[in-house]
């Protein structure tokens, strides 16, 4: 099971990412898919999680209303659209494979990728 993310980058205040978490040589659908955020000198925090099968979604408290989470299974890749940024949300993204239910306990999760960086500032 293989991980990877994409779509950082650098954003002003207010503006928007969609970040991308594709899936290398296994069928994503099967799996429940978390994303997670480590800001310099901060634990990893779960930001947002989809089940497998009905797709159900969680999110953290402070992105709620501004992040959505999502599959697209003929792309094999679970996405995170971020809105309304603020410099709070600075951090390396990350995705990882494991159960919503432990999405405020990382260590669960596994076959993390490598991190996809996201700065907010203007």
């Amino acid at each position: 099971v293989q991980l990877m993310e994409s779509g950082g980058g650098l954003v002003q205040p207010g503006g928007s990412l969609r970040l991308s978490c594709a899936a290398s040589g296994f069928t994503l659908d099967y799996y429940t898919i978390g994303w997670f955020r480590q800001a310099p000198g901060k634990e990893r925090e779960g930001v947002s999680c989809i089940s497998s099968g009905d797709d159900s979604t969680y999110y953290a408290d402070s992105v709620k209303g501004r992040f959505t989470i999502a599959r697209d299974n003929a792309k094999n890749t679970v996405y995170l659209q971020m809105n309304s940024l603020n410099p709070e949300d600075t951090a390396v993204y990350y995705c990882a494979a494991g159960s919503c239910i432990y999405l405020r306990s990382p260590h669960y999760f596994g076959s993390w990728g490598q991190g996809t960086q996201v700065t907010v500032s203007s």
